[in-house]
């Protein structure tokens, strides 16, 4: 597909049913093309979407061949999916972004050293291969993190560690765990987390959506507020780092770059994701293209939109029970009667703790203003 576009009417696959899959499916219906979804969870949300929905575990070969031969390309919305099987797919239809990409990212490890290798700053690291030899290197020093390489996202996967006490009862921990690589990096005391959309096209075309501010609660994100309250120079210095993140990598696609700020105006990457972002969801309403539209574009090799910011935007995230107050009666006539205030409902079947099941936007003439329509909302669900 280098060099030419897919036009409307082609069929677009996608490696993954969650909410992400289901917002990507609702941008390429909308310009026309057909989706085929692959999840092994029957429940998935966004199988309800797709013209082709395909409910099998991603090592099935029967499931490959009629996935393979029904599409026209492809794209993931998780990257803890199989990179080996993503590589045998692009031998049938071009995969955006492509598995070398998934190697690197979906292993913390490669991750970090690759962008260590290009010259991209990150935390102090260490890898560990074995339970017993977990250790904090003087060269990164307490307090520390230790994550799994493989197979952790939403917070889960990591633990902290203060003290040899934290290191002796993290070893034992980690001794009955299937996993067999783990990294030990540098807790980053950082003053805010921030994180840039970075669309990249075929042809090397590469738009940069606006920088935004995060706040995490228990590893899993709750707020994201845009723009970010920082200086201009700071943005630029933050939307110059992504951009070379995602230049070094040469992907294709949507990828998102999550930084930390430091006190003293250092910025470090923190993790890259190859896909649409919960910090992006934004972009749905305060956006001219959103990024999901984009990803569309992206994969289809068609031009990339624009990114500009219609709006300032706070977005909070309604994770487990919030979920359930916040579209009760009560809930729901509170916050909708805000101007500006759009709500999304994932269709996950059940609710959980630690699950996204939905999220609300606020836009306002100013960042401030969405920000305490923010807040107010997070007060009133705690509350």
């Amino acid at each position: 597909m280098t060099g030419a576009s897919l036009e409307p009417g082609a069929v677009l696959g996608v490696l993954g049913g969650g909410q992400l899959g289901a917002m990507f499916a609702g941008a390429a219906r909308r310009m026309g093309y057909p989706v085929a979804i692959w999840d092994p969870d029957p429940d998935a949300p966004a199988l309800k979407l797709a013209e082709l929905p395909l409910v099998a575990s991603f090592t099935d070969k029967p499931a490959f061949e009629k996935f393979s031969t029904s599409i026209n390309a492809a794209t993931y919305e998780w990257e803890n999916i199989p990179a080996s099987m993503v590589q045998a797919l692009e031998h049938r239809v071009p995969v955006r972004p492509a598995a070398r990409i998934l190697r690197i990212i979906q292993n913390r490890l490669e991750q970090k050293n690759f962008l260590a290798s290009c010259n991209i700053p990150v935390a102090p690291f260490h890898a560990v291969t074995s339970s017993d030899q977990l250790a904090v290197p003087q060269s990164i020093g307490f307090p520390a993190l230790c994550k799994t390489a493989t197979l952790g996202y939403d917070g889960k996967g990591q633990w902290q560690l203060s003290d040899q006490e934290d290191v002796r009862r993290t070893q034992n921990e980690l001794a009955g765990q299937a996993q067999h690589t783990w990294i030990v990096e540098r807790f980053l005391p950082f003053e805010k987390e921030l994180s840039v959309l970075v669309v990249r096209g075929a042809n090397g075309d590469r738009r940069l959506y606006p920088v935004v501010e995060n706040v995490h609660e228990g590893g899993i994100l709750k707020t994201t507020r845009v723009p970010a309250a920082i200086d201009d120079k700071t943005a630029g210095q933050a939307a110059a780092l992504a951009g070379a993140t995602i230049d070094a990598l040469d992907g294709v696609g949507v990828f998102c770059v999550e930084l930390f700020l430091m006190n003293d105006g250092r910025l470090f990457v923190n993790e890259v994701a190859p896909r649409p972002h919960n910090s992006g969801h934004y972009t749905l309403d305060a956006c001219t293209v959103s990024q999901f539209e984009q990803q569309v574009r992206a994969v289809c090799g068609l031009p990339l939109g624009d990114v500009k910011l219609t709006s300032p935007a706070a977005m909070v995230n309604l994770i487990g029970e919030d979920f359930t107050k916040a579209t009760t009666d009560a809930g729901i006539q509170t916050f909708l009667r805000d101007a500006g205030a759009t709500l999304y409902v994932y269709g996950k079947k059940s609710v959980r703790p630690g699950r996204k099941m939905g999220h609300v936007t606020f836009l306002a003439d100013r960042r401030e203003i969405a920000a305490e329509r923010a807040t107010s909302l997070i007060s009133r669900l705690a509350g």
